[in-house]
């Protein structure tokens, strides 16, 4: 039974979840031992599952993404997380490793990459797409032309994205537990990094780059 991981999925797809235990549940090194929907009942499930492998979609909702990530990394070290999210840009999957995960998967990877991931992560070690860890060494050669967007601050960027999937501020301030004011003063920041004038200019520019869908 040491060999068997114990695993926690948290996604607010039901198809998502489907599909993730069909691909885990006959596999003999792996025991679901629960699900999440949102940040919330994911770190609730934390605490009460016991996982040793957590399988964390990066958009859920509540906390959610780097923030979530921080939180696990915080109040349950030894816990292993694969990340995955529908964005296969490089810049979310560098922010996601270096809050916390330990491997980080597109939602359209194929099942056998899922596994693969998974076990690499259970086992001590971590996991990249290996296309997106080739961008991520091509884009590191070439660090004084990044993009706007990679400059921005973790919780700039956070704030970034929620806006750009059209949050309103009042709800990001209720998911991050900060005041509307703190999140209005960030999303200036980053209107202002990213030469930016208005909330439809904020949204194009991530549809753009393909940062929200």
């Amino acid at each position: 039974m040491g060999n068997i991981v114990p695993t926690l999925i948290a996604d607010d797809h039901e198809l998502v979840l489907e599909g993730i235990r069909h691909i885990l549940a006959p596999a003999p090194d792996f025991e679901l031992v629960g699900e999440a929907r949102d940040g919330w009942e994911t770190l609730e499930q934390l605490r009460s599952a016991r996982p040793r492998l957590l399988l964390m979609d990066l958009s859920l909702p509540g906390p959610h993404g780097v923030d979530l990530l921080k939180r696990v990394r915080a109040e349950f070290p030894p816990v292993r997380i694969l990340a995955f999210s529908l964005n296969n840009e490089s810049q979310t999957a560098a922010r996601a490793l270096r809050a916390g995960a330990a491997g980080y998967l597109s939602k359209d990877c194929k099942p056998a990459q899922l596994l693969l991931a998974a076990r690499k992560v259970a086992a001590g070690e971590h996991y990249l797409d290996p296309e997106l860890a080739g961008r991520l060494v091509f884009e590191a050669l070439l660090s004084e032309e990044r993009q706007p967007h990679e400059l921005l601050s973790d919780k700039e960027y956070e704030i970034f994205l929620r806006v750009a999937s059209g949050a309103p501020l009042n709800d990001i301030a209720g998911e991050l537990k900060v005041s509307s004011k703190t999140v209005s003063t960030h999303k200036a920041r980053v209107m202002q990094k990213l030469g930016l004038s208005s909330n439809a200019d904020l949204v194009r520019y991530a549809l753009k780059r393909g940062l929200v869908n």
